[in-house]
């Protein structure tokens, strides 16, 4: 797969101004994400490359919601290269498993020819769930980057950390990158189906 860096590039003011944003360095921004007081243990800085990641994750999450799936997109990058893209497949599949980071992780380790994902970074519009955190640690996934915060569910800072408990492997996390386009997406989809 190719490199997205080229085709959506960003300046480095809006990274800057994207890392200065964290919730990590706000409490009013950790209330307006719907973040308890647990944080990440390790927030590492938003790069360019992380800014058009999200943006590919987005329109992933964008496509799920057009065929009618919870809009969550993830995909998996491997020094600069996408090497998996997937969205939430659970209604179509019908199978409770087919979570976007589930899906992009397998795609990953097929690519690969492993299940251990060296040097990869996973991009998703939503905070994982446990049984995608469970996945990430797994695989051994080096570092993810998510969007939207999940205060109900989210286990790298918000219901829980993965990374304060016991676990032979522990992801750096940078969460928030690009979280009001991710929950912009989650909120006109779930609002929409209420209205149904």
């Amino acid at each position: 797969m190719k490199s997205l860096t080229e085709k959506t590039p960003c300046s480095g003011e809006e990274a800057e101004a994207v890392t200065a944003a964290l919730p990590e360095n706000d409490d009013a921004a950790k209330t307006a994400a719907g973040m308890t007081d647990r944080e990440p243990a390790r927030q590492t800085a938003v790069t360019e490359e992380d800014l058009a990641y999200m943006r590919e994750a987005l329109r992933l999450a964008q496509e799920a919601a057009e065929a009618d799936e919870a809009p969550v997109g993830a995909c998996i990058v491997q020094n600069g290269r996408l090497i998996a893209a997937a969205r939430n497949r659970r209604e179509s599949d019908k199978c409770a498993t087919h979570h976007a980071e589930i899906l992009a992780i397998e795609e990953a380790c097929r690519t690969l020819g492993g299940w251990r994902l060296p040097g990869c970074t996973l991009y998703v519009t939503l905070e994982p769930c446990p049984m995608c955190g469970g996945a990430i640690v797994n695989a051994r996934i080096p570092r993810v980057v998510f969007g939207a915060y999940d205060e109900k569910a989210g286990v790298f800072g918000s219901a829980t950390d993965f990374n304060a408990l016991t676990f032979n492997h522990k992801p750096a996390v940078t969460g928030g990158v690009l979280a009001e386009e991710s929950r912009a997406i989650l909120s006109a989809y779930f609002k929409g189906k209420r209205k149904n």
